[in-house]
């Protein structure tokens, strides 16, 4: 055995507690149509085998530089000064790597994921045995051409699994703070960089979704159905993949997972479908606190002096140079963070930290595991409630019996409404729109114990909120507040986010369309899909009329009136004007008082209302309208521009045309974009999109997934979903053994060892 091979072993036994190397790995792999791995093992070690392999020939040089990021070796393959992305922002990589090292504890790690069971050991040894038999059948020279050679694509162990999953954890919550914990040093000491962490604002995340559950009694056949419409990035590793996983009398789950899911953790089964949409809920406090005197590396509690923890961090650097070694504290209430543009600076007398409730968060493995294998949606709600191990997302189930459920459930702070108050400092309203900030003198401030949770800590599920219903249950990232338009919830904890405030315009279109969707008929497959890709903007709803009418005689603005007047409201391929309205929009939509009918609390999904067109914000909104033509026209752009011509993905040679638009615009079909040569291409938005409901065999699922399979150019699975979502063609999913069958591309493929 070659020594990184016994090295790979040797941490795969110590992570997973010691499973015997000894035992058999077996799968067969058999590809559908658009490259949709179906993988039977008679094991969950064999399951995770065929994942992690599959998984290695789509998207090797993606996962591999995931792998070196969450080990802290940026700096040493890329250069400490170049960058990478984490979580919401751009950061260094030795601010990245620095993150990392102190962030991750593996020995707590490995604790957390031996407390998950056997089964979610066994997918964890599977997935890296699988991952590593790839990279020796394919050998050096079978690498991807993107990262050949590189000495970052290299075997890994578990502990390479369990950071990648720590990671996924923190998304929300620590990720967006690496840069204010990696350059965090305490007063009378250089700077160690000049940093740019900024407080993470919620209202910027651009990963978010749509979800809706449809009960029995508004179904064509009264059985549950499903439209999951996650806006996830469109490249690294948080892209989406397709997978069916079968292990006979255990699981046969389909849907997909993200890099180094051993199974699907959004999809569907024989009996269930579930999707996710990211929660207003948040999972992380700040604390405010009071240093002692005579130490600023050590803080009064209760009056008493505890001493930060220092631990000093090497991060190896490249072309043999000395490692970069940093000093980091932290605390009870987690490390310190310095964000200047927040006036969270650490002086001799005050100081701030951030504790994050998903830090070492190992049970959400387990807690998808369970829903995969779920037969009800009681099941499901069991699973996220005991668990609390959901870190950042909603819970949209619906099962073939006719029951729906959305859990906005997660691994949440224990922060009351009447704690936050009495605990909070002269600062917390300054940081209150995107944090919870606590003050950290008062051990009577750490966060509550309740009875029953899996960590101390955390608020039990029985505090959160749930919604069982027979209609339907939807999410468009707004608060628990709103699942179901004619059911408000009642008011919860602040921290579970704003309750009986105006919603998105995305939400108020989901809610709109839901509406005329039930109105119009028992909901179908058909009907589902003409929904989620209508494409229509709840702002142009509102506002195009009254814009027009406004805009019409004016000569300043007549050509973009003209645009204007042809575009037909949506951001379909053939829509005119569309970069237009979106453009005059994002600038009109921001101005203070243009609703002449207020947010009602009776009415929320209608109001506010009636765009103000006279007096100083009509000349606003001609100012807005002017700003975005002249933006337009710079671009290059005509004004009346074919949407399709302007959005588009590159795919080789090939510029592949793409519906939907931004979510500001009221666009339930989400597509966030950055600037391309001759218009725009995704960034993020509509991603793995499913429409699935059930029959009397098991499940009828509709997919597609927007931006392919595998991100490799050589792939066959480069480019060809991408061309069905830009015709709003779906992909009929093969399930059963004769669908998939039928659908079967090339030969089955057993490895084993």
């Amino acid at each position: 055995m070659k020594p990184w091979m016994l090295a790979g072993a040797v941490g795969i036994a110590l992570a997973v507690g010691g499973v015997a190397e000894a035992k058999r790995y077996d799968a067969t792999i058999v590809r559908t149509t658009h490259g949709i791995p179906h993988i039977t093992a008679k094991d969950w070690r064999g399951a995770g085998y065929g994942v992690g392999y599959a998984y290695a020939q789509d998207n090797l040089c993606m996962i591999a530089e995931e792998f070196a990021t969450v080990a802290g070796e940026r700096s040493l393959h890329f250069g400490p000064k170049e960058s990478a992305t984490l979580g919401f922002q751009t950061v260094d990589n030795l601010s990245s790597d620095l993150f990392f090292r102190s962030a991750i504890d593996l020995p707590a790690l490995r604790r957390g994921v031996r407390s998950q069971g056997r089964a979610v050991l066994e997918l964890t040894q599977g997935y890296v045995a699988g991952y590593n038999r790839y990279l020796r059948d394919i050998g050096t020279q079978g690498v991807p051409e993107a990262c050949r050679g590189k000495a970052w694509v290299r075997p890994i162990t578990a502990d390479d699994v369990l950071r990648l999953n720590e990671k996924q954890m923190l998304l929300a919550s620590s990720l967006n703070f690496a840069p204010a914990i990696a350059n965090a040093a305490p007063p009378g000491t250089q700077p160690p960089t000049k940093t740019s962490a900024a407080m993470p604002d919620p209202a910027k995340f651009a990963i978010a979704s749509n979800g809706w559950a449809f009960g029995g009694d508004v179904t064509a056949n009264g059985r549950g159905m499903v439209i999951g419409n996650p806006h996830f990035p469109w490249h690294g590793p948080s892209r989406f993949w397709e997978m069916h996983i079968t292990v006979p009398g255990k699981m046969d789950t389909a849907g997909v997972g993200i890099a180094g899911s051993p199974f699907p953790t959004l999809g569907f089964n024989r009996d269930i479908a579930w999707t996710h949409t990211v929660t207003a809920a948040r999972h992380f406090t700040l604390y405010q606190l009071t240093l002692d005197p005579k130490d600023p590396t050590a803080y009064l509690v209760d009056g008493k002096s505890e001493k930060m923890k220092a631990q000093t961090i090497s991060v190896p650097m490249p072309d043999g140079a000395a490692p970069v070694e940093r000093t980091l504290y932290s605390t009870r209430f987690g490390p310190v963070i310095v964000i200047p543009q927040a006036m969270a600076n650490w002086t001799k007398g005050m100081a701030f930290t951030l504790r994050d409730a998903n830090s070492g968060n190992q049970r959400g493995i387990g807690t998808w595991l369970r829903i995969a294998t779920a037969k009800t949606v009681g099941e499901v709600r069991a699973a996220v409630g005991e668990t609390l191990g959901i870190p950042w997302v909603n819970t949209i189930v619906a099962d073939r019996h006719g029951d729906a459920l959305h859990a906005d459930v997660t691994a949440v702070p224990n922060v009351s409404a009447a704690k936050a108050k009495a605990c909070a400092t002269p600062l917390s309203p300054v940081v209150a729109r995107v944090a919870t900030l606590l003050d950290g003198s008062k051990s009577a401030c750490d966060w509550d114990v309740a009875p029953g949770t899996p960590v101390p800590g955390l608020m039990p599920a029985s505090d959160q909120a749930t919604y069982l219903r027979r209609d339907y249950v939807a999410n468009m990232n707004d608060s628990y507040w709103l699942s179901n338009a004619d059911a408000p919830h009642k008011m919860l904890a602040p921290i579970l986010g704003e309750a009986e405030k105006p919603v998105s315009l995305r939400t108020r279109s989901g809610f709109t369309e839901t509406r005329a969707l039930i109105a119009g008929g028992k909901v179908d497959h058909a009907r589902a899909k003409d929904m989620t890709f209508a494409n229509k903007s709840h702002a142009a709803l509102l506002a195009l009329k009254p814009v027009l009418a406004l805009c019409a005689g004016k000569a300043e603005v007549a050509e973009a009136c003209a645009a204007l007047g042809k575009w037909d409201g949506r951001y379909d391929l053939d829509s005119r004007g569309a970069w237009l309205f979106d453009r005059f929009w994002m600038k009109a939509g921001r101005l203070p008082g243009i609703w002449a009918v207020p947010f009602d609390l009776e009415d929320p999904i209608n109001t506010p209302r009636d765009l103000v067109t006279g007096g100083e914000t009509g000349v606003k909104l001609i100012a807005a309208l002017t700003a975005a033509a002249d933006e337009v026209a710079k671009a290059g752009i005509a004004l009346d521009a074919r949407w399709g011509d302007v959005q588009y993905a590159q795919r080789g040679a090939d510029r592949i045309p793409v519906h939907g638009g931004d979510g500001e615009l009221g666009v339930l079909n989400v597509q966030i974009s950055e600037p391309a040569p001759g218009g725009v291409t995704p960034r993020h938005g509509s991603s793995y999109v499913q429409i699935v409901g059930f029959d009397e065999n098991g499940p009828v699922a509709d997919t597609i997934l927007s931006y392919s399979q595998s991100p490799n150019p050589a792939s066959p699975w480069y480019a060809d979903q991408t061309r069905l979502y830009s015709e709003k063609r779906w992909v009929r999913f093969p399930f059963t053994p004769a669908q998939i069958e039928a659908a079967k591309v090339g030969a089955a493929v057993r490895i084993a060892e």
